[in-house]
C-alpha cells in the first residue's frame, strides 16, 4: 500500500522568481543574433564589447605571478593560504585610505573596517550587523535603487520594515530631491537606516549636488538617522576617486554620526569575479571600534570564515605603489571618458534622426547607468526585434555601447519610440 506522505520534506517549497538582472543576462546569452547588444549587466566593456582588463591591474597581476614563481616573497610561501577573517591588513588600510583620503588620519581611530565578498557582501554584512546590534525599525531605500538592496534587507533582516523614498522624477528625468527630502523629513524616525548611493546612482545615473548632500547630512544628524552608504563606483562618476567620495567624506566630518559604508572594487578595478570589497563603520566614539570589529569578524566566521585572497592583493599593490596607482588613475580616466563619449554619441544620433521625446538626460546622467525613459513595451520590442537587451524599466548600462553598435541602437530606439508616439496619436 503506497504511502500518502510526500517523498521530500521540500514538497511545499515553491519557486521564487530570479531577479531581472539574471533574466536579462540569460536572454542575452540565449540570443544567437551575431550583432546582439547587451545594455543590461553593469560590466564596463571596451569598444569591442569585451569586459576590460585594466592595464594597471594586469601589470600588477603579471608582476605578482613572476615574484611568486621566483619565491621572492618569504612571507608568502603559499599564496593559497587563508587570510584573516577580517581581511588582508594591507588591503583593508588601502581601502580605508582610498575612501577617506586626507581625512583618514583624523578618523582612523574611530574606523572599524573588514574585507568583504565585494559590495554585495559588504551590504549583507552591514545589514546583518545592524539588524543584530541596533535593531532598526525601518530601512529607507531610494525608489528606484539597485535590485539587490531591497533583497538583502528582506532576506537578512526580515524584521526590519522596508520603506522607500522618492528619488527619480520621470518627467524631468532627474533626481527628485524635494520628494526625497520631504519623505525622510516627515516620515523617517530616529534610529531608522537610510541607504544612500555615494556616486553614480544605480539605476538612474543621477546624483545629489554637494549642497543637497549637505542638506541630507543635516537631516540625518538632526533626526538621528543612520546613513548606510553604498559606494560601488568610486571613480566612475567623475573619473576622480576623491571627488566621487565627497559625499561619504562630508558625512564623516560630522563627528556626531555613526556611518556605515559598503565599498566595492568590482567596477573600478575590473575585478568582477574576484569579489573584492570592504565594510567600514565610522563610529562617533573610538572606544567602541574593537567591539565593532570583533562582532563583524564573528559574523564573517559564521558565514564564510575568510575572504578571498587574490584580488585583494592586487588592489592593495596598486594602491600602495605610486607608479601603479598613477597608471590606475589613468585607467579610470579612460573608462570615464569612454562612457561620456558613448553617451554623447547616442544622444547625437537620436538628434540626427529627430527621434520623438527629449534625450538630453543621456548626457546629463553620469556613471555606467542611465534611465533612458523607454517604456516596457518598447524595451520588449528592442529585445525581440532588434536584439538589444536592457531592463524593462528602460535602465541601460551605457558601457555596452560602442562605435560598432551605436548607430544601430539609435535607429532601433527611433523606430520603436516613433511607433509608440504615432499609435498614441492614432496615426
Amino acid at each position: 500500500m503506497g504511502s500518502s506522505q510526500p517523498s521530500t520534506l521540500f514538497s511545499s517549497l515553491t519557486p521564487v522568481p530570479y531577479d531581472e538582472a539574471y533574466n536579462v543576462k540569460a536572454d542575452f546569452d540565449a540570443d544567437v543574433h551575431p550583432n546582439k547588444v547587451n545594455l543590461g549587466i553593469g560590466v564596463y566593456r571596451d569598444n569591442d564589447g569585451k569586459a576590460w582588463a585594466l592595464p594597471s591591474v594586469e601589470l600588477t597581476r603579471r608582476q605578482s605571478e613572476i615574484i611568486l614563481l621566483q619565491k621572492a616573497i618569504p612571507s608568502l610561501p603559499n599564496n593559497h593560504d587563508y587570510i584573516p577573517a577580517g581581511g588582508l591588513p594591507q588591503f583593508v588600510m588601502a581601502a580605508q585610505k582610498l575612501l577617506f583620503g586626507s581625512l583618514y588620519s583624523d578618523i582612523r581611530c574611530r574606523l572599524a573596517s573588514v574585507q568583504t565578498i565585494s559590495g554585495s557582501g559588504a551590504c549583507h554584512l552591514g545589514t546583518s550587523f545592524l539588524a543584530k546590534t541596533l535593531k532598526p525599525r525601518s530601512v529607507w531605500i531610494s525608489d528606484p535603487s539597485w535590485i539587490n538592496h531591497s533583497l538583502i534587507w528582506e532576506v537578512t533582516a526580515p524584521d526590519v520594515q522596508l520603506k522607500f523614498y522618492p528619488y527619480f522624477d520621470a518627467g524631468s528625468k532627474s533626481i527628485d530631491f524635494s520628494g526625497m527630502n520631504l519623505a525622510l523629513e516627515s516620515r523617517a524616525e530616529k534610529g531608522d537606516v537610510v541607504l544612500l548611493q555615494a556616486c553614480a546612482h544605480n539605476p538612474t545615473g543621477c546624483d545629489p549636488t554637494h549642497e543637497q548632500w549637505k542638506q541630507l547630512a543635516d537631516l540625518c544628524e538632526k533626526k538621528g538617522l543612520i546613513p548606510f552608504f553604498d559606494i560601488a563606483y568610486q571613480g566612475f562618476a567623475s573619473g576622480v576617486p576623491d571627488e566621487d567620495a565627497w559625499s561619504v567624506r562630508h558625512f564623516a566630518e560630522r563627528k556626531s554620526m555613526d556611518i556605515v559604508i559598503a565599498q566595492s572594487f568590482s567596477k573600478n578595478f575590473g575585478l568582477y569575479g574576484q569579489r573584492v570589497g570592504a565594510l567600514h563603520i565610522l563610529a562617533s566614539e573610538a572606544s567602541v571600534v574593537s567591539a565593532i570589529v570583533s562582532n563583524l569578524v564573528r559574523l564573517i566566521r559564521s558565514e564564510y570564515s575568510s575572504p578571498a585572497s587574490w584580488g585583494c592583493r592586487i588592489v592593495a599593490k596598486v594602491l600602495e605603489d605610486p607608479d601603479l596607482r598613477e597608471k590606475w588613475l589613468r585607467d579610470l580616466k579612460q573608462m570615464n571618458h569612454r562612457i561620456k563619449f558613448v553617451r554623447q554619441a547616442l544622444f547625437e544620433e537620436l538628434q540626427k534622426l529627430g527621434t520623438p521625446r527629449t534625450w538630453e538626460h543621456l548626457i546629463r546622467h553620469i556613471g555606467m547607468f542611465s534611465y533612458t525613459g523607454l517604456r516596457p513595451e518598447e524595451v520588449k520590442r528592442l529585445k525581440h526585434e532588434y536584439h538589444i537587451h536592457m531592463f524593462s524599466s528602460g535602465r541601460a548600462s551605457v558601457a555596452g555601447l560602442n562605435t560598432h553598435n551605436i548607430i544601430r541602437v539609435a535607429k532601433s530606439i527611433d523606430i520603436v519610440v516613433r511607433d509608440t508616439e504615432n499609435n498614441m496619436l492614432g496615426r
